[in-house]
């Protein structure tokens, strides 16, 4: 497959948010409109996982996209976290808005930033994630994102086709995905927003090696196969061990499987000892790493909107992530990131994603 290779297809599907009543507890009347599509993405198509290479990605257009109808908008790539997969944008937390109805309020307030179109990619997988990487242990997921999604959306949608027009964001995977795409790809990212994102890895994946090591000695015999087989067969998440063990299993996946498709664990299971040669594959996909390397540097100095924020309580300690790559950006003397660490822990932060969805809108507009 080469860059600018098609899609096999695509096709519309009915309303995203299920039909809701647009009134309040239950819905609200949007300003601008969500469309929802499946693409048949050839990058996914026989995936060693086995995962649908048919996917759903919703579509967010402001109201200026019915308003003004000669005028072209840049575009926002929003991804999901570990486990995360497009349908889940409709839920909603106790007393709180969907993302969907965030970033709706946020276009169509007196006070809205410049209009972007905001793209809302699949990119799970059955062991949890991808990363948005392309890896023989889950598929080519960074390929979809980039030579299919993104071409796909230039040519359905009134887009300014250009990198410097074009950003992307997320939270905790997302985030991590949202920093590691542009490094890769600057040729068609200018601008990036990380909520808690996957940065600095001895502090945030380390310190569950030995969480995971003691709960497949309790509970499997030692087996990531056995806890494997038990998850299949009960609900996800019922056991305490659970999120370290879908956690880890899933980088592994991502960041150490052999070309053969083969897992490797960064760390011995009975000990939980590292493995320094698996270890140091994990690490060059570490976003810290990463813009410290001359492509980094350069990606980063290409870019011209850079967004961090993490909360001071992260349960994985990804504030501490946040700073260590943003002072990576400060080294590679990109453009003055804006950052903020905020009173919060790792969950129920979406009511900062409107943050910077405004802060790359007004930056990418052009």
């Amino acid at each position: 497959m080469t860059p600018g290779d098609p899609i096999v297809d695509s096709h519309r599907l009915g309303d995203p948010l299920g039909g809701v009543p647009g009134t309040p507890p239950w819905g609200r009347p949007m300003a601008g409109r969500l469309e929802a599509h499946a693409l048949i993405s050839r990058a996914l198509a026989g995936n060693p996982l086995g995962d649908p290479a048919e996917r759903p990605v919703w579509i967010y257009l402001p109201p200026d996209y019915e308003r003004q109808p000669a005028r072209r908008f840049p575009v926002i790539y929003l991804i999901q976290g570990m486990t995360g997969q497009v349908d889940m944008w409709r839920n909603r937390g106790s007393l709180r808005r969907t993302v969907p109805e965030l970033i709706d309020e946020l276009f169509g307030e007196a006070a809205a930033p410049p209009p972007a179109i905001v793209a809302m990619v699949d990119c799970w997988t059955s062991v949890g994630g991808s990363q948005y990487l392309d890896s023989p242990g889950t598929g080519r997921y960074h390929t979809y994102l980039c030579q299919e999604v993104v071409p796909w959306v230039d040519a359905t949608y009134r887009t300014l086709a250009e990198r410097g027009h074009r950003g992307i964001t997320g939270k905790s995977s997302g985030g991590y995905g949202a920093m590691i795409t542009p490094l890769l790809r600057p040729d068609l990212f200018a601008g990036l927003a990380t909520h808690a994102g996957d940065a600095l890895f001895e502090v945030c994946y380390q310190r569950e090696f030995a969480e995971c090591a003691r709960a497949l000695r309790e509970r499997y015999d030692g087996s990531f196969e056995r806890f494997r087989d038990d998850l299949r067969r009960r609900p996800a998440l019922s056991r305490p061990d659970d999120a370290a063990l879908i956690n880890e299993w899933a980088m592994a996946a991502c960041y150490s499987t052999d070309e053969d498709g083969t897992v490797r664990l960064p760390f011995d299971v009975a000990t939980g000892e590292l493995v320094p040669e698996v270890w140091a594959r994990w690490l060059r996909w570490d976003p810290v790493r990463l813009g410290r390397t001359p492509e980094g540097i350069a990606a980063l100095r290409s870019l011209h909107a850079i967004y961090i924020d993490a909360g001071t309580g992260d349960e994985y300690h990804l504030d501490l992530g946040a700073e260590a790559f943003r002072r990576v950006c400060l080294e590679a003397g990109s453009v003055e990131p804006f950052f903020e660490l905020f009173d919060a822990k790792h969950g129920a932060i979406e009511y900062r994603y409107p943050l910077a969805i405004r802060y790359l809108a007004e930056r990418l507009a052009g």
